[in-house]
């Protein structure tokens, strides 16, 4: 039995859930109790309790995915949740979610990062290497990084989960049937295997051109079931390479710059894969990472990749991770670089209200999919 304070009442919890039992069976096994402690509470308080409660059964719930669906962790497997001071709380869910099925569930918090890419520490790093399954459950993604690199290559199946909220595990991205998200992803292979050359356009009539390199990506859908495998958590897109030498024209970004929302858009003019202006910069943060990433070498950057959303729970929250992944959405990367005095910087730009033209196939309209 577990006691908790909340609201000024005694919160009782006299658990029968059983290890194995599966998490949501256990929840309908869970007795609540409730003491009062202070005498005429407002029900307004009561309500904000119930609430907290639903909300952080709801996580649970999303946690569980992950590990039950999303990874489809064994019980003979070891499993690696990564959290820093920014998630923890995602990180304990993940924990007691991975605990239900496996007792080799090691949780390790490692300080922030400072960006994306940025290596974990060396302890970190090496932990990583001896699992089955790694969760990076942090503020910053470890996607891009050695240490991700070098488990997936000694078969761990790795999921990243730059940013990730609250929100996301109670309403948004990851609350998507992801078994039902993998077979409309692996649908649209018949649509995409055709096209290569696509047109953007916002609605107020400028477009941008390019072609893809390579084949489209359809595995970003949730399942991370095979040795090697990586993925993003929330899942639910299809991306491809760009040939940055293709790309001409004018990109109007109105959702939101490397998690970052913008209240008014940013265009980029290109010309033959060249940067040539970014306008509309905002005051503030946005400016100053704005600022950082073109800084006297626009000239280098380049637009690699362009994907669009599948996951029709996801929202436009401000976060790269859940924004890419919005049904309706396109988005683009951008890459500058690294230099013998800089790292290499990416930003990412998400669209929600373009139109997205595949050869003569329209597949978004004005920020709406199109089946």
């Amino acid at each position: 039995m577990k006691h908790y304070e909340a609201l000024g009442y005694t919160f009782v919890i006299n658990s029968k859930n059983r290890r194995g039992a599966g998490f949501g069976r256990g929840l309908k096994n869970t007795t609540y109790l409730w003491r009062l402690n202070t005498m005429g509470a407002a029900d307004r308080d009561v309500d904000a309790l119930a609430a907290q409660l639903e909300e952080d059964e709801k996580i649970r719930n999303s946690a569980k995915t992950v590990i039950e669906t999303c990874m489809q962790l064994r019980g003979h497997e070891n499993l690696l949740i990564i959290t820093d001071p920014n998630t923890a709380e995602i990180g304990q869910a993940l924990y007691e979610a991975g605990s239900l099925i496996s007792d080799r569930v090691l949780m390790v918090m490692m300080p922030s990062t400072h960006r994306h890419g940025q290596e974990p520490p060396s302890p970190v790093a090496d932990l990583m290497r001896r699992q089955h399954v790694v969760i990076a459950a942090t503020r910053y993604s470890l996607t891009h990084t050695r240490a991700r690199l070098v488990s997936s290559k000694d078969g761990a199946r790795i999921a990243t989960m730059p940013g990730v909220s609250r929100s996301m595990l109670i309403e948004g991205g990851m609350t998507a049937d992801f078994d039902e998200l993998q077979s409309h992803i692996a649908s649209m292979a018949r649509v995409l295997r055709k096209h290569r050359n696509i047109t953007i356009s916002s609605q107020e009539g400028e477009s941008l051109e390019f072609s893809i390199a390579g084949r489209w990506n359809l595995e970003d859908n949730g399942i991370c079931n095979r040795p090697g495998q990586v993925t993003n958590l929330p899942a639910g897109k299809i991306f491809a390479e760009v040939k940055p030498e293709s790309v001409t024209g004018v990109l109007k970004i109105n959702g939101t710059w490397d998690s970052v929302s913008l209240s008014e858009p940013i265009s980029i003019l290109v010309d033959e894969g060249k940067i040539v202006d970014i306008q509309g910069l905002n005051e503030g943060v946005l400016n100053e990472q704005i600022l950082e990433f073109i800084d006297e070498r626009i000239d280098t950057i380049k637009i690699i990749e362009f994907g669009f959303g599948m996951n029709p729970k996801a929202r436009i929250s401000g976060s790269a991770l859940e924004d890419e992944k919005v049904l309706g959405s396109c988005y683009i990367v951008l890459q500058q670089p690294a230099t013998r005095r800089t790292h290499e910087l990416r930003a990412t730009g998400i669209l929600t209200d373009a139109t997205v033209i595949l050869g003569d196939k329209t597949l978004i309209e004005n920020g709406k999919f199109k089946e």
